[in-house]
């Protein structure tokens, strides 16, 4: 697990209901030369303001920005998927944005950063899915998984709202169920 995580060159981070405070304490602790892209998607309400951006560039080593449509993917860097817009990487090294339908009630959806990410990433790729109130991510984290990437679930007994990993582990989607301070100790090494 430790070798593949050193070798991947995405992060991918999933969650919903409870999912925030611990993403932005592991991204935190992040240097500034962690030498992978981080995504972050979480569900955000749209039209609605938020702090988030502004908590993340002023309290993390690494350079933040919210994606914006044909974004180049840089490394050292972290991206949140911006509200009403699912999140999509392609083969050139951009981000789109796509206007469809939500999923699971979600824009943007994880399942659809997860899916496309598996087709581009493979197995230089980790993922982890945490805290959710609905089942969105469990099919991108499988797809993930059968792809070759790294797949982490929270495990439900730490999340806040434990449908979402929980529909990870159903079709077994998850590689390894870890603790919220397991998934610190594996994201510093």
């Amino acid at each position: 697990m430790i070798q593949r995580w050193r070798n991947s060159d995405i992060l991918l981070l999933g969650g919903s209901a409870g999912s925030f405070k611990i993403i932005f304490q592991a991204v935190k602790g992040f240097s500034s030369e962690l030498n992978k892209t981080v995504i972050i998607i979480i569900h955000r309400k749209p039209n609605f303001f938020s702090e988030i951006e502004k908590l993340f560039t002023d309290n993390i080593r690494m350079k933040f920005r919210e994606i914006s449509d044909k974004d180049h993917i840089d490394t050292n860097t972290v991206y949140i998927a911006p509200p009403n817009y699912h999140t999509l990487i392609e083969k050139e090294g951009f981000f789109s944005l796509d206007v469809s339908d939500a999923v699971w009630y979600s824009k943007p959806s994880i399942d659809v950063t997860f899916e496309n990410a598996a087709e581009i990433y493979k197995d230089r790729c980790t993922a982890i899915l945490f805290s959710g109130a609905n089942q969105d991510g469990a099919e991108g984290l499988l797809k993930l998984r059968n792809s070759g990437a790294l797949t982490i679930v929270q495990n439900p007994d730490d999340a806040e709202m434990a449908v979402m990993p929980n529909s990870a582990i159903s079709i077994n989607a998850a590689e390894y169920i870890l603790r919220t301070t397991e998934i610190f100790e594996l994201l510093s090494i």
